[in-house]
């Protein structure tokens, strides 16, 4: 049975990593706040030149156009997953979401897979799980620029245009809300059309040309993806790290309260023994 000594020592401890889990939380709350606004404001951009592109992609297009290499579909020989993770653990349990997800695409592939890691715990799960790691991005920030992920992007399309791999795969943590982030995998190379009946199939006019257009356009677009993708795993990481400190938090106020009352217990035990120790000894020398 510990002493009281010992259970008050264990309170200043538990109310310690309260004090710094409640900091945390505080801070994960504020960055949370940024990041829920950049992909708020991001997301309709995003989600519009989605569209655009998959129903540029169905549109008929001359023999230039068409040889597009990100618009090109080949026969599935390799495949490429390009995992955006958080540097920093103390998540809950979106890292293990997301590995899950990862790991149970990965398996379900009959052809070779490669693995491009943006992040150290996706970097970490690859290195575990002994995949084929072509590069790891890490230490991108809490506030990352376009221009901070261009060289992400510029891997992606090269390797696809330069046929190593023949589709690209994107999986991240989608900020749904503060309390709820889901793993997502989306394919991000080649472009998919969109399914458009014959009267939306009437091709565009291009100026100056379709192909000068195709060429500048797809390659944004892409880059596109990737950074929103990246913001949104921000997001999610802060938001999970927020909720996980408060509820850790919670936790040691509730163990610091149990403990307190244990002491408590032991206190009042120790005063009734020596009451009853005095009162015996009183009662035997009245006797």
């Amino acid at each position: 049975m510990p002493s009281v000594r010992d259970i008050r020592r264990r309170i200043r401890s538990v109310d310690n990593t309260a004090k710094v889990t409640n900091a945390m939380s505080l801070i994960a709350a504020s960055k949370m706040r940024r990041a829920q606004n950049s992909v708020l404001e991001g997301r309709p951009y995003s989600v519009k030149i989605q569209e655009v592109i998959a129903h540029l992609a169905a549109q008929p297009m001359d023999d230039a156009s068409s040889s597009q290499p990100l618009l090109a579909i080949r026969p599935v020989e390799r495949v490429t997953m390009l995992m955006i993770s958080p540097d920093r653990g103390l998540c809950g349990g979106l890292h293990a979401n997301l590995n899950r997800r990862v790991g149970q695409f990965i398996l379900e592939q009959q052809v070779q897979v490669q693995a491009i890691a943006v992040g150290r715990k996706g970097r970490d799960f690859m290195a575990r799980t002994s995949q084929d790691l072509k590069a790891t991005f890490t230490d991108l920030g809490e506030t990352p620029l376009l221009a901070d992920t261009n060289a992400i992007s510029h891997m992606a399309i090269d390797s696809y245009s330069d046929g190593e791999t023949d589709e690209i795969y994107m999986a991240y943590t989608n900020f749904v809300s503060t309390m709820v982030q889901e793993p997502v995998i989306e394919k991000l190379l080649p472009i998919a059309p969109a399914e458009l009946s014959a009267a939306e199939r009437v091709g565009y006019i291009y100026e100056p040309d379709n192909l000068a257009v195709l060429q500048n356009l797809l390659p944004r677009f892409v880059e596109m993806q990737i950074y929103h993708a990246i913001l949104e795993a921000i997001a999610s990481e802060q938001s999970a790290r927020m909720v996980a400190m408060r509820a850790a938090t919670d936790n040691a106020n509730e163990l610091a309260g149990d403990l307190t009352l244990t002491m408590n217990k032991l206190r009042q035990e120790s005063i009734t023994n020596e009451l009853l120790d005095l009162i015996g000894g009183q009662i035997a020398l009245e006797g």
